[in-house]
């Protein structure tokens, strides 16, 4: 097994923020799911992340009962659920070792942000030499503020500032920033010949 999937921060802590209601993708267990079962059939190490902001008090706080996957969801016995405090995947985790351990040479990358946390994963990977293939429609994020908003806007005051960057861009972004750098762009269709 030289393949592993990375599922990061497919997790209720999301559900419970207001910007839930601006994700790209509600239903991102779905594709998440598929992925999974394929990396399953294939014989690939599956690694679940779940991020976590411990004392917070917020979603992200372990306290708080939402750093869980979303329904759906559900690891095996032998894939471990990392829990991390950092963007990425790999700084404040034992993954690296764990791939290591399993000689990984290829990682493909879904989950929850696409731009932020699933993004930088799939740099740092790359720089470690890993051979990165990114799902982005296994991907999902939300609208973000322009740096100059304030901070209390609701949702709905995001989306109706022309300053907001919309999740087709991010993902749009993403996948420039990514393609022929530090990853290979692939569909879920493309990956599991449903297309």
């Amino acid at each position: 097994m030289n393949r592993a999937l990375l599922v990061i921060d497919v997790q209720e802590s999301f559900r419970q923020r207001p910007l839930w209601k601006l994700i790209s993708n509600p239903d991102i267990a779905k594709p998440v799911s598929e992925l999974v079962g394929l990396a399953r059939a294939q014989g690939d190490f599956v690694a679940w992340v779940l991020h976590t902001e411990p004392g917070s008090g917020g979603a992200f706080d372990p306290a708080s009962g939402h750093v869980k996957l979303l329904g759906g969801l559900e690891p095996e016995h032998g894939e471990p659920v990392l829990t991390k405090t950092s963007h990425n995947a790999f700084t404040t985790t034992n993954l690296q070792r764990l791939l290591t351990s399993r000689g990984v040479h290829e990682l493909s990358i879904c989950g929850i942000r696409t731009e932020q946390c699933c993004e930088t994963t799939a740099r740092l990977a790359s720089d470690l030499g890993y051979e990165v293939t990114f799902v982005t429609d296994a991907t999902a994020t939300n609208a973000i503020p322009h740096r100059d908003a304030p901070p209390t806007l609701t949702p709905d005051e995001i989306l109706a500032d022309p300053r907001t960057l919309h999740t087709d861009e991010i993902i749009s972004r993403t996948e420039y920033a990514l393609a022929g750098r530090f990853a290979n762009i692939r569909t879920v269709a493309e990956l599991t010949g449903t297309r």
